[in-house]
């Protein structure tokens, strides 16, 4: 591989990096154009790393194009909201299930180390989401099934489309904080039926909020 290959690849991972973290963060909401030449200029590097960017966002699933109006953030529909946070309960709950079995002292400690972090952070609503989207990244690889991470990671991506985080809600990070530390002390139990049982509640909890938060966002909208 040359040189100048590999500092494409490079200079590519940073643009991907940029937009997903755009798109996680609000920045960029669904509906938007992402033109290519103003992400270039934005970032002072060639068009041509931004390219394999913006293709990799569209193998994930968070960018379209439009007729006349190219590459756009995708935009779903409530049906899709729905289906992604029923597929997540499910998954997330297997993920704390194998966690049960698996997880050693040292994930266990990192859970709690996030978990702290998320709270300590709560008048940050970026610092908050972070720390979540951590957390719930630990408890994936806590447990250690491959495919089961694969599967989880590719829809967090798609969650990220959503914008902003339910965490904003009144008290939600203290109540999401209590409803991880259910997750962990069941894990460190070795119950697997409470630990995936916990991990079900807590997206059912954020599904309900998730879809409160676009009701008002409707009503906002038509007035």
């Amino acid at each position: 591989m040359t040189q100048e290959k590999k500092s494409n690849q490079s200079r590519s991972e940073v643009a991907y990096q940029k937009l997903l973290q755009a798109i996680r963060h609000g920045e960029l909401t669904p509906g938007t154009r992402v033109r290519e030449i103003e992400v270039a200029e934005m970032l002072g590097i060639s068009r041509t790393p931004v390219r394999d960017a913006i293709r990799r966002l569209e193998s994930d699933g968070l960018l379209i194009h439009l007729p006349r109006q190219g590459a756009v953030i995708k935009q779903l529909d409530q049906k899709e909201v729905i289906e992604l946070y029923e597929v997540r309960e499910v998954l997330e709950g297997t993920a704390a299930r194998y966690a049960a079995r698996h997880a050693s002292e040292i994930e266990l400690a990192e859970l709690e180390d996030f978990n702290d972090i998320m709270l300590s952070n709560a008048n940050d609503p970026i610092k908050v989401a972070e720390a979540n989207r951590l957390f719930h990244q630990a408890l994936y690889r806590a447990g250690n099934n491959r495919y089961l991470i694969d599967a989880l990671n590719s829809l967090s991506n798609a969650l990220t489309l959503l914008g902003g985080t339910t965490l904003q809600e009144g008290e939600r990070t203290q109540t999401a904080y209590q409803e991880h530390q259910a997750i962990i002390d069941a894990i460190r139990q070795r119950d697997g039926d409470k630990a995936e049982q916990a991990a079900r509640h807590h997206i059912q909890q954020a599904h309900r909020i998730r879809m409160r938060m676009q009701r008002a966002s409707q009503v906002e909208v038509n007035g």
